[in-house]
């Protein structure tokens, strides 16, 4: 049980890790890979810290985590807040986009870990 659940978290972090990749690449032309994976682990837990935190708040509580996300990408990529805002939003995108074929063929279900609602 432990192990599947380590499995399903460290493939559901890839996911998201690919959704930043392509995000940076995009938008200030960042291309390591290895830097998304961080990024995309820090981020899940400042988002679930966040959220712990002040999730439970109507409207800012989810706002907040979201804006602590985009710090997080914030800090670990060049660019400003709105290259950040770019950056996650094209992740977003791109982990819908992935997970949406992967759960057409029946590989896996529709969430991931290190981009927020996806």
């Amino acid at each position: 049980m432990v192990l599947a659940s380590a499995v399903v978290f460290f493939v559901s972090l890839l996911i998201g890790a690919l959704g930043i990749y392509v995000g940076a690449r995009i938008i200030v032309g960042a291309g390591d890979y290895d830097h998304a994976i961080v990024t995309a682990l820090i981020g899940a837990i400042v988002w679930a810290a966040v959220g712990f935190f002040v999730g439970w708040i109507p409207l800012l509580g989810p706002l907040l985590a979201l804006l602590a996300y985009i710090a997080v990408i914030n800090f670990r990529y060049p660019g400003d807040w709105t290259a950040a805002a770019m950056i996650g939003l094209v992740a977003w995108v791109t982990v819908l986009i992935v997970l949406y074929a992967l759960a057409a063929v029946g590989v896996t279900g529709f969430e991931a870990a290190g981009v927020p609602g996806a």
